[in-house]
Parts: C-alpha cells; structure tokens; sequence
C-alpha cells in the first residue's frame, strides 16, 4: 500500500489553556479508488499516562471526488513515557476516492483537543490505478 501516514497523539498537562498557535500538518497520500486510506489517528494521553479526553475533529474543507469517514478506535501504544503499554481510545480518519475517479484531489482537518490546541491537517490525494 502507498500511503503516507499522519500519526498525531497529543499529550496534553493539566496547565490552563493559552492561545497556542496553530499547528499545520500537510500530508501526501496516494488513494486508489473505492478503497480507505488512513489519513490520521487523533488521540489525548495526559502527562500520568491515563487517557485524556478525546478532540474534536471537523471536517473544513470537503474533497471534491472522494469521502472522508471517522471512525473510533483503541490505540495500543508502548514505551510511552514511564508506561510500557497504554491503550486509549482514539479517533481515526480515513479518506476514499470516489470510483473510477483519477487526478488530486485535496481535504482538510481541524482537530481541536481539550486544553485548547489546535491542528490543521491537510491531505492532498492523487488517485492511482490498481496494478
């Protein structure tokens, strides 16, 4: 599979929120059409090692030959700080060229976690053929 893959995992402290800056992720994936490619794994673990709340994603800008999805998941994670195994829950978002589709095609994320950062992630697809 030719995928590129965004992987975020945010860890978050109990200090109040600041105005942080927004953070701009760009990926590139290579989609062939009617399958899922994972665009990004979205998760909260806090400084004690124990889940934090999960961000909220919102979809701002639709691509225009394919869907994304989101879907909940449980991250299994080791060596994360002093723990060496954590499961957390997390969300997942995959994108899906349309059928018979080819050429680029462009998404964009906004992932907002619970102290307050955020995250712009953008995905530019260029659709393939199945070899």
């Amino acid at each position: 599979m030719f995928a590129a893959l965004l992987f975020i995992c945010a860890f978050t402290h109990a200090a109040p929120a600041q105005t942080n800056p927004i953070e701009h992720n760009i990926t590139d994936i290579k989609a062939f059409s009617g399958r899922d490619i994972r665009v990004g794994v979205y998760t909260s673990i806090q400084s004690d090692c124990t889940s934090g709340p999960l961000p909220t994603i919102r979809l701002a800008s639709v691509p225009a030959h394919g869907i994304v999805t989101g879907k909940r998941a449980t991250l299994k994670a080791t060596n994360v700080k002093q723990r060496l195994a954590i499961d957390a829950p997390a969300f997942v978002a995959f994108y899906r060229a349309a059928q018979n589709c080819s050429g680029a095609d462009d998404l964009e994320l906004e992932v907002t976690f619970a102290a307050g950062r955020k995250s712009e992630v953008r995905a530019a697809s260029s659709q393939a053929s199945r070899e």
